[in-house]
């Protein structure tokens, strides 16, 4: 027993030095047969592990690919620690074709140990914004869905929530776990953690049997997600089973199920332009041609489209869908309880944001966020004595005072209905965000019009109350009554003629609509029809207690909003002709730097700012431009396009008869003096800017010009100016051709539809069966 305690202990790693384990493991991997020595690079790599030079990063692809599951796994585990010891060392190992392609290797392998340790490895790579970037670039995404898919059945059933914690903006953020095997959850991390840093090209390379098939997961894992949310109870236990808890937020399931839906482009099915041009404007062939020709932007106009049984639609009506998805969800108005909890808020989008992965940035940790009172929904009154609108929910005008939002949970949420008994209406925005079927005809109804979106809200009154108070709206109506009746009071025309989209509305009392009773126009809508109410139209609706076919007083209408934005006015498209031409002349005449091309340049920025004047006083440059309209597009020579050409040519002439070089300049030394820019309004045209007119040549026009730098300009050279502004105003009117115009203002018209159209998508795939 002595002699045998006095043995000499074996070394163990520790009591070797990193030079000697990494010539150890050099040499035993250069062996004839490195299988045999397999418990001597074990031991060698626990000494590694935590010591990782160049040297030992060399050898990682070889012992990622050994034939033995303890070293391959051991491996990984390096890769995972290295990549979190520094910033440098995880993009040195990102930056590694070899360990990177050795790592996806590691990932398929038969051992579920190798593949949880590869794809640990994989995440911890995955925490700088670097490594994410080139796992994306070494096409990892695909195979990491593949793995997923090959094992997501045992997570179908088994999400839960771990812990829920709400932020300072009422956000809730909670953890999701999963009960089952650990590689699903680990694998479904890193695909969503890779798909939220992708590009919309790398979207657009995802193979598509990947993309539908891991789509339709991640609406399945929202759906339940949702449910578990509303009903506040959890799918599994956490106390039950081994829970593996993910570092997947709500936010996060949000934001990739929407990025996955950019590029769906089966997710909405348009409808054909004369289908909504059917359905909207009759069953008369010279239904729309009428409509733009005489009511338009002008007069309100009733097409009764109800039937005499009463009922709304018939099966191929477009808004049959939608009705009868509401019928699914509960009686009426029941299915605001059913409805209502599994919304989720639609976050504003700027109008001139054209890169949807911006606004996802600016979004994300508030993507799937609860309804926010005022922006979705709003559930009010008005007092018929006082004229005046009382919400439901009161706290929620502190918040609008404050500019904090308003979160509606769902307890609040379910109270909708008892407002609705109370008499208080409930008015529903962003519907075209929400339904599928109301997308596509909001989508239809924005081509017919040439506009790049159409607004889409929901008002459910009930009987004998009225819900918004008196007013106009900055943009055209189609009230489409879908159930019950609601009647309907259009007040003369408003002292602001076509208001524009975005400017303040006038306040309105009571006194203004009782002063010409007798010019009141009153309508009584039944199921199936449609009032268009112009912008700038005073207007009102109310229900009775019961109606006149005996029914109960209820009533449910859609509203389908034309919101011109300023570049589709007709203003705006003067600007872009104003723009081509010039970019035309540019190329023609060579103009440069020389004294006369930049007079030629303050010149073409008066005469914008000339054509904003001008537009101030005539409400013409107001009306909606309709030259991009799919009806003008499928009709050679027909009386739209003849239509469209005459306002241009119109409007050209005013421009060269009213344009004045002293009104424009006083106008531009006042804005200056006020710190004001008299060019905001037509910011937007900097985006017609394309790559070969980033050149010099192109850097002084007015959306790069600065304010002051012109007006210095103008005081200095001011009797050449005033010469060049009347010659260019004068051969502008003369030259400006209609074509040329068209062709860029279909593509900025293109820019902004497809934004709106990837906004679209995102937000009906969070809403998804409802």
């Amino acid at each position: 027993m002595e002699n045998r305690s006095k043995r000499k202990r074996k070394p163990e790693s520790d009591d070797i030095s990193d030079d000697t384990a990494f010539a150890v493991v050099l040499a035993a991997l250069s062996s004839l047969n490195p299988n045999s020595l397999r418990p001597l690079i074990n031991k060698c790599l626990n000494k590694l592990h935590r010591s990782i030079t160049d040297p030992t990063l060399s050898l990682l692809p070889t012992l990622l690919t050994f034939n033995s599951p303890a070293i391959s796994r051991r491996a990984a585990e390096m890769v995972g620690y290295a990549a979190l010891q520094s910033l440098d060392m995880n993009q040195r190992i990102a930056s590694d074709a070899d360990i990177i392609n050795s790592l996806l290797s590691a990932l398929a392998s038969s051992n579920t140990g190798v593949s949880v340790a590869a794809c640990n490895a994989l995440l911890d790579l995955c925490t700088t914004g670097f490594g994410r970037y080139r796992l994306l670039d070494s096409s990892a995404l695909p195979r990491i869905l593949s793995g997923f898919l090959q094992v997501h059945k045992s997570l179908e059933n088994s999400v839960s929530f771990c812990s829920v914690s709400v932020d300072s903006g009422g956000v809730i953020a909670p953890k999701i776990g999963f009960k089952g095997d650990e590689l699903p959850v680990l694998l479904l991390s890193a695909a969503v953690l890779l798909i939220n840093t992708c590009k919309i090209e790398q979207l657009e390379n995802i193979p598509t049997n990947f993309s539908h098939v891991f789509f339709a997961f991640m609406r399945n894992l929202w759906v339940k997600v949702r449910n578990e949310m509303v009903f506040e109870s959890q799918l599994e236990s956490t106390q039950g089973g081994h829970l593996h808890i993910s570092n997947i937020r709500i936010s996060d399931i949000a934001e990739t199920l929407f990025r996955l839906s950019i590029c769906a482009s089966q997710l909405i099915k348009p409808l054909p332009f004369h289908v909504v041009e059917r359905d909207i404007f009759g069953f008369s062939e010279s239904g729309f041609k009428d409509f733009v020709s005489n009511q338009w932007e002008v007069s309100p106009f009733l097409v009764r489209r109800g039937h005499p049984e009463g009922d709304l639609v018939e099966e191929n009506d477009i808004f049959g869908p939608f009705v009868r998805s509401l019928n699914s969800t509960g009686t009426f108005p029941s299915f605001l309880s059913s409805m209502l909890p599994r919304m989720v808020s639609c976050l504003p989008i700027a109008s001139d944001e054209f890169n949807i992965l911006t606004f996802l940035e600016e979004v994300k940790n508030k993507l799937g966020c609860l309804l926010t009172y005022q922006q979705d929904i709003r559930v009010l009154r008005t007092d018929c004595h006082l004229k005046r609108e009382e919400h439901f929910f009161q706290n929620s005008l502190n918040s609008c005072c404050t500019r904090d939002p308003y979160y509606l949970g769902v307890k609040d949420v379910l109270k909708c209905e008892e407002a609705y008994k109370e008499g208080y209406t409930v008015a529903l925005r962003g519907m075209e965000f929400r339904f599928e079927s109301v997308a596509a005809i909001a989508d239809g109804l924005a081509s017919l019009f040439g506009q790049p979106s159409i607004g889409a809200n929901m008002y459910l009154t009930p009987p004998n109350s009225q819900g918004l108070a008196c007013h106009y709206d900055d943009h055209c109506v189609f009230v489409c009554q879908l159930v019950g009746t609601k009647k309907w009071r259009l007040y003369p025309q408003s002292n602001v003629h076509l208001p524009r989209l975005y400017d303040p509305l006038n306040q309105l009392h009571a006194s203004e609509v009782q002063s010409s009773p007798a010019e009141c126009k009153q309508f009584l809508l039944r199921e199936g029809d449609i009032l268009y109410i112009p912008r700038g139209v005073l207007h009102e609706a109310c229900t009775e207690n019961v109606s006149f076919d005996g029914s109960d007083g209820n009533s449910l209408h859609l509203t389908l909003g034309i919101e011109v934005e300023p570049p589709f006015e007709w203003e705006g498209f003067v600007h872009v002709a104003l723009f081509s031409w010039n970019q035309n002349q540019k190329k023609a005449n060579n103009l440069s730097k020389s004294s006369s091309g930049i007079i030629h340049d303050i010149s073409v920025n008066l005469l914008h700012a000339a054509i904003v004047l001008i537009d101030d006083s005539d409400s013409t440059f107001r009306k909606a431009c309709l030259v991009a309209s799919v009806f003008s597009q499928s009709h050679i020579h027909n009386w739209l396009d003849l239509n469209q050409r005459i306002i241009f040519c119109q409007l050209i002439d005013k421009i060269k008869i009213e344009s004045q070089f002293l009104k424009v300049f006083r106008n531009v030394e006042l804005a200056i003096q006020k710190g004001e820019d008299p060019f905001q309004r037509i910011r937007w045209l900097g985006f017609l800017n394309t790559e070969e007119e980033s050149s010099p040549n192109c850097e002084r026009n007015m959306h790069l010009m600065g304010m002051k730098n012109l007006f210095t300009l103008c005081s200095q050279h001011k009797g050449k100016v005033e010469a060049a502004f009347q010659q260019l105003t004068s051969r502008f009117s003369s030259e400006v051709i209609f074509e040329d115009a068209i062709e860029r203002y279909k593509i900025l018209l293109e820019t902004y539809r497809k934004a709106r159209k990837q906004y679209m998508n995102g937000m009906v795939s969070l809403h998804y069966q409802l």
